[in-house]
């Protein structure tokens, strides 16, 4: 009686949106067309989520460890494929912390509760449940007041329908290699992991595999928005999150009430993924220079060099070394090069890691290590695992990719001789999709018309290195009426709600008020960074 009473109610919402979708954009695409039994599948769904809304309860430990009463959880149902709606289902993990609609700065005002704000933190494969905790930080609280923070697990993620690749017990490898300048030998061993690793997804996944992508996860998206009761969608996401948020906004515009997507990834399907991942490459070796000149202007406090050259020189004296002999017997070139590739993401970690290195070229090796070894316990394994495997599913199902060694080898190469830092280590990430076992889709030509969207405003670092800023100017000219807010001089990644004030003002003014800027508009950067033991 259940499942027939919500069948109905589904039915009845499906014929009135229907009727209610505008001529023209793609909920009303006609029968036949590319992508329309998936369009009116995500129709399905999202009546069907309507009515049955979501039963938030406590939270166990494995969606969010050590939750806040306040912090409820829950979950939705969305099809594994929207083309058939009726077919297999998967249930996506949800969280969130409702309104506290109180002013921060003044105890006595009572906030309006505006509605539920989804965050989507990127990846793909990065999980949002922990989301709804950040109402606590400063920089929040204000808009903690007017919304319900809502953080979910995209399919694939966490227990939400867990795709896997490998045994988890295998994943973390350690210590490796990481050389700038591959020989040929070495390339052939990971052309071959990489083969290895595409033929475990599919043994792992089946079937499956081919339905985690990009546009199924804005379907989700559509499907979460109805759970929640929303008319219309406030959306954060961040990086890769910009992407699925632009094709959300592309598939539904209607659907979208506030918008932001903060440090943007290039839309342009010529882009998508490969090309995306080739212009991260070149862009990650600027940032390390940016890195590089902070600890040569540092030197009094890390010894590592007064120029950027020189901190370059007494950075390859420790990968040398640590190819000889593995600090704590796990961290080799391949985990020192990782910890110092998240300095480029966030010149938070700047000074930790100038630090480690200083320490480990003076003879100890300890804050290396607790920087830069694998947490090899069987929960961190089973996460890092997961998001790998979530990562390179979505990506390689979202468009085509180069399936001739000799093109990854040609570009790679080429941008190697400039931009060594990153490049080979992001191609064996990707390599995968050189031989995926599953078929690829085309990629949506992101795009709006003028007045078909509510004002999107975007968020961008002028250097960042992860989502290259062209991709930020790119998505502006795309969707039309967004609006750019830029930190200039500076490369942090995901900039919303964080140390910039300026950026935050932007970021409040929409969030609470809907208030934009122009088109465009700027911001100093945030300050530097300072060292270790400096006041």
């Amino acid at each position: 009686m259940r499942a027939a009473a919500v069948y109905s109610a589904a039915g009845s919402l499906l014929l009135t949106t229907l009727a209610a979708a505008p001529a023209g954009q793609a909920l009303g695409a006609a029968p036949g067309a590319p992508g329309a039994a998936e369009l009116r599948g995500t129709l399905v769904a999202a009546a069907r989520a309507r009515a049955a809304g979501i039963d938030f309860g406590a939270c166990s430990p494995a969606d969010v460890p050590g939750a806040p009463s306040s912090v409820r959880c829950g979950t939705v149902t969305v099809p594994l494929d929207y083309a058939r709606p009726d077919g297999t289902q998967i249930r996506l993990t949800v969280s969130r912390a409702p309104a506290t609609q109180k002013d921060p700065h003044n105890s006595k005002r009572r906030v309006p509760r505006q509605g539920a704000l989804v965050y989507n933190p990127g990846g793909p494969g990065a999980s949002g449940m922990y989301f709804p905790l950040i109402g606590t930080v400063p920089q929040w609280k204000r808009i903690a007041g007017a919304y319900d923070l809502v953080g979910y697990a995209p399919r694939g993620v966490g227990r939400s329908a867990p795709l896997s690749c490998e045994d988890p017990k295998r994943f973390f490898k350690a210590p490796t290699a990481a050389p700038e300048h591959p020989s040929e030998a070495y390339k052939r061993q990971r052309v071959a992991q990489a083969k290895a690793y595409a033929r475990g997804c599919d043994r792992r996944s089946g079937s499956r595999l081919r339905f985690y992508t990009s546009l199924n996860n804005a379907r989700d998206l559509d499907v979460l928005r109805a759970a929640l009761g929303e008319d219309r969608l406030t959306f954060v996401g961040a990086s890769y999150g910009t992407y699925f948020g632009a094709l959300y906004a592309t598939m539904f515009p209607t659907h979208v009430r506030r918008m932001v997507l903060d440090s943007a990834v290039n839309p342009d399907p010529a882009k998508i993924w490969y090309r995306d991942n080739l212009d991260q490459s070149a862009a990650f070796e600027e940032r390390w220079g940016d890195f590089k000149d902070w600890i040569a202007r540092h030197d009094d406090v890390y010894r590592l060099g007064n120029t950027a050259a020189k901190v370059q020189r007494s950075y390859d004296t420790a990968r040398e070394r640590l190819a000889g002999k593995a600090a704590g017997g796990k961290v080799g070139p391949g985990q020192l090069q990782n910890a110092f590739l998240t300095a480029g993401y966030y010149d938070d970690f700047w000074a930790s890691r100038a630090a480690a290195l200083s320490a480990y070229l003076k003879g100890d090796p300890k804050p290396l290590v607790r920087l830069a070894a694998p947490v090899t316990d069987s929960a961190a394994e089973a996460e890092a695992e997961n998001t790998s495997a979530v990562y390179t599913a979505v990506e390689c199902n979202d468009a085509s990719w180069p399936t001739d060694w000799t093109t990854w080898d040609r570009d790679n190469t080429r941008i190697a001789r400039v931009a060594p830092f990153e490049t080979w280590e992001n191609a064996w990430m990707n390599l995968p999709c050189a031989s995926w076992p599953a078929p690829r889709q085309r990629p949506l030509d992101v795009r709006t018309g003028p007045g078909e969207l509510p004002p999107v405003l975007i968020l961008s670092a002028e250097r960042d290195a992860a989502a290259p800023y062209a991709g930020a100017l790119e998505m502006n000219r795309r969707l039309a009426g967004s609006v750019l807010v830029t930190e200039r001089d500076a490369g942090t990644h995901g900039i919303g709600g964080g140390a910039n004030a300026c950026v935050n003002g932007h970021f409040e003014a929409y969030l609470l008020q809907g208030r934009v800027p122009g088109r465009r508009a700027a911001c100093a950067p945030r300050q530097e960074p300072k060292p270790d033991g400096a006041p």
